[in-house]
């Protein structure tokens, strides 16, 4: 089975008020030359016994369309003689909405990128700015105006509900909003306030208001309602397609499949361990320099334990007999009153075989998920 590629790229021109990303706001054009030369030595010196074939390759961060098309091209050249890459592969690019242009953009889509994803977050303007992210709602629609001028026919929007202060109709327009852009793909989030970020500094001091649960609760079901009248797909938790536009290289991590990450803070699965590698990007470009290694963690992976809540991430839902197939388990009968309760506060249900999230079970996930681990 092909693997996936993930090269992480950390710089941003600003830090978003809840991002704890390992981002690195933007350093001199020598600096960041120094990252991508580091960034290729690593991909270099990755060795497997058998060339490894790889059908996807995703630039994450940051803000990886802060990178030149030079940057990139060098980049994917050192991919593709160090990986087997699929002609077909599926390449994305996330980038932020007024950091591109559109000669930048069709220098990307010449160099086999045909996947673009972009943080909106929300096109309300006031909300952008308390989140810091830099950019305008106007900026947004020209990005993705100028996308599709470059031929990008596979377009993903990020959008965060539940922020500090939003309204159920501000977050109905934000829907309406995307929905009349039509990408093919919306990933959709709760707000998770994560400590040691600023936004979580301004909620404990009280300078923003403690976001509203149930108010997320309600936001999350306008979103699948409103999303499945104009035609896109739920296909996991927080993520929508129209038919044929999943993300292929996201749907590695559900399915437990094959990863190798380059960069900074970048996690690889090699379908036995997981490992990551220095979250510093000084101490990640030192490291790589000084020995060409970078990681600091491995560690191996309970598959059986992780196969269920990832798999019940997605629409699909888990195959109870496949899954006892695999790992000698019978999940009923190891779970029976676990999975009766579930089944009574309506958070799951199961149908020829397939364990799957309920809407409420999609809401209390992480409580179902718990039951498991």
């Amino acid at each position: 089975m092909a693997a996936g590629v993930y090269l992480h790229i950390p710089f941003c021109k600003s830090r978003c008020s809840y991002c704890d990303f390992a981002t690195d706001i933007s350093r001199s054009e020598t600096e960041v030359d120094r990252y991508v030369n580091a960034l290729v030595s690593e991909i270099n010196a990755f060795s497997k016994s058998e060339k490894l074939k790889a059908d996807t390759v995703y630039f994450g961060g940051g803000t990886p369309s802060l990178l030149s098309p030079r940057q990139i091209e060098t980049i994917l050249d050192t991919v593709n003689a160090s990986i087997h890459v699929d002609s077909a592969a599926e390449i994305t690019i996330e980038m932020n909405p007024a950091t591109v242009t559109p000669k930048t953009l069709k220098e990307y889509e010449s160099l086999g990128v045909n996947r673009a994803s972009f943080g909106v977050q929300t096109f309300n303007d006031r909300a952008l700015k308390l989140l810091a992210r830099g950019h305008d709602a106007n900026d947004a629609r020209e990005t993705y105006k100028m996308l599709r001028e470059a031929g990008f026919d596979n377009i993903s929007f990020d959008l965060i509900a539940g922020l500090p202060g939003q309204t159920i109709n501000d977050w109905k327009r934000n829907l309406d909003e995307a929905i009349k852009l039509s990408p093919e793909h919306l990933s959709l989030y709760l707000l998770e306030i994560h400590e040691g970020t600023p936004l979580a500094d301004q909620v404990q001091s009280g300078r923003r208001p403690v976001p509203d649960e149930n108010l997320a609760a309600e936001m999350y079901q306008v979103m699948c309602d409103e999303l499945a009248n104009a035609g896109y797909q739920q296909y996991e938790i927080s993520n929508f397609t129209k038919p044929g536009f999943e993300s292929r290289h996201n749907t590695k991590y559900w399915r437990l499949e094959q990863v190798y990450g380059f960069g900074v803070s970048a996690h690889s699965f090699d379908g036995i361990q997981r490992y990551s590698n220095e979250r510093n990007t000084s101490d990640y470009v030192r490291r790589i320099e000084e020995s060409g290694i970078a990681e600091v963690m491995r560690e191996s992976v309970d598959v059986a334990s992780e196969s269920i809540f990832l798999g019940l991430r997605l629409e699909e839902g888990l195959d109870l007999q496949k899954y006892a197939e695999s790992f000698n388990i019978d999940l009923r009968a190891r779970y029976c009153v676990d999975l009766a309760q579930l089944k009574d506060y309506g958070l799951i249900l199961i149908e020829n075989d397939q364990l799957k999230l309920t809407p409420k079970g999609k809401l209390f996930s992480n409580e179902v998920f718990s039951v498991f681990v």
